[in-house]
């Protein structure tokens, strides 16, 4: 339990920021256009003919005005695209990913042995600095390649530190410009460093929040790695507070150390009144819970609309998704790291991300498959708090298509994504941007 002394107040955690020094740093805050809604600009209508939303045996035409599926007739003078009797399922969307780190793309890049997160940070240094190619143009191929197999949406985490200064937001921050017409991206101010042991990170992830270039400002491990709960968090709060913008905090702590830290994450968002402002990603210390202690913790995180996401790292850490679903909690599949200096492995691949999903989760039955895919796709969209890409009149036009036979069938199976759809116009084909 928190003692007395640590439990926050309003003004404890407002302190946090208010005691940070100004930066130096200027970053402008991204352009408008980066983060507008293309379904917000009249276009041409499109048919989709002969295609089949969610496997049905009957083929029919999916119809798509101003960005989204309509149930009214089509237009004149709208544009016919074949679909070939394929499946229509909802794009993806990737709850949890570090475009900034990856090595994707590039030359191969042989790892070496490591010790815990401040080695791999470390080593994320090492990537920054020998990688010819600069941040944008790592982050762009890779968010670029998750379109292509069917991603609509991504939060992104970018790290700060002062290794970094605000070169890795800056990075995404392009990679989501150039992008903006076939992804939607959050971002998120991530202190892999740590925020109180890596001196001069909480001046900029103030400065991140300041210049609205960033979404969320993140956190990680405010006891096992940090050791400062009560500093972190009152200064990662204290600034979504201040600044308007969301939390999205690493939590890999696990037993007494990772329950304390999300009591202290619940505590401050019903402090500050930050109810569904708020994620926590990984959360190991929740599959391990009994049912009893799983409801109570859930029982809050449902009541105060905290979102979590997991990238299904094993069985024993994957988190209890159906469970946590049953009291209203908001759960998110992501991808995490690809290919950086932390894992040779990773593809950006939500659909296979899914399927991963379910080989940890040992599943068998169509419909435990069925859930699998809808993780990915409406689990990411509603802790992302997007519309849900449903196929259904009003929903959005973000969907793609695909040979099989049913929806069970094709998350077992991976087959090519032919053509994804992102607001009704087609932005890849067979694997590439269009």
């Amino acid at each position: 339990m928190m003692s007395a002394a640590s439990e926050p107040s309003r003004r404890g955690v407002l302190a946090g920021a208010a005691a940070l020094a100004s930066s130096g740093t200027v970053l402008s805050a991204a352009a408008p256009s980066a983060r507008a809604d293309a379904r917000a600009r009249p276009g041409r209508p499109v048919v989709f003919r002969d295609v089949r939303p969610f496997g049905a045996k009957n083929p029919v035409d999916l119809t798509v005005v101003d960005g989204r599926i309509t149930g009214e007739r089509a237009p004149g003078g709208a544009e016919m695209i074949d679909g070939g009797g394929r499946i229509a399922l909802p794009a993806l969307v990737d709850a949890h990913i570090h475009p900034d780190k990856t090595t994707w793309g590039g030359t191969w890049m042989s790892r070496k042995p490591a010790d815990g997160i401040a080695d791999l940070a470390a080593q994320d240094v090492e990537v920054f600095h020998s990688r010819r190619r600069p941040v944008a143009e790592r982050a762009y191929g890779l968010m670029a390649h998750a379109v292509t197999r069917g991603t609509r949406a991504l939060r992104a985490h970018a790290d700060i530190a002062p290794a970094y200064g605000l070169t890795c937001v800056e990075g995404v921050a392009q990679a989501r410009e150039r992008l903006r017409h076939a992804l939607d991206v959050q971002i998120v101010a991530f202190p892999q460093h740590g925020v109180v042991r890596a001196p001069g990170t909480a001046a900029l992830l103030k400065e991140a929040a300041r210049s609205g270039a960033v979404d969320f400002i993140g956190g990680i491990d405010p006891i096992g790695f940090d050791q400062a709960l009560d500093e972190q968090l009152d200064l990662v709060f204290g600034l979504a507070d201040r600044y308007g913008v969301g939390v999205d905090i690493h939590l890999h702590d696990r037993g007494e150390k990772g329950l304390a830290t999300l009591r202290g994450i619940i505590d401050r968002t019903r402090t500050l009144s930050l109810r569904g402002k708020v994620t926590v990603s990984h959360v190991f210390c929740l599959p391990g819970l009994s049912d009893g202690e799983l409801a109570k913790v859930a029982a809050d995180l449902g009541d105060l609309d905290i979102a979590l996401t997991t990238v299904a790292p094993s069985a024993s850490l994957v988190l209890p998704i159906a469970r946590l679903k049953e009291h209203g909690v908001r759960v998110g599949l992501g991808s995490d790291g690809v290919r950086d200096a932390w894992s040779p492995f990773g593809n950006a691949d939500m659909l296979h991300r899914a399927h991963l999903l379910g080989r940890v989760e040992d599943v068998r039955l169509d419909t435990e498959l069925t859930a699998c895919y809808e993780a990915g796709s409406h689990g990411g969209a509603d802790v992302l708090r997007l519309p849900r890409a449903d196929l259904s009149p009003g929903s959005p036009a973000d969907f793609l298509l695909v040979r099989g036979a049913c929806l069970p069938q094709i998350v077992v199976d991976l087959p090519a994504r032919d053509m994804v759809v992102h607001g009704g116009r087609v932005v890849a084909r067979d694997g590439e941007l269009t």
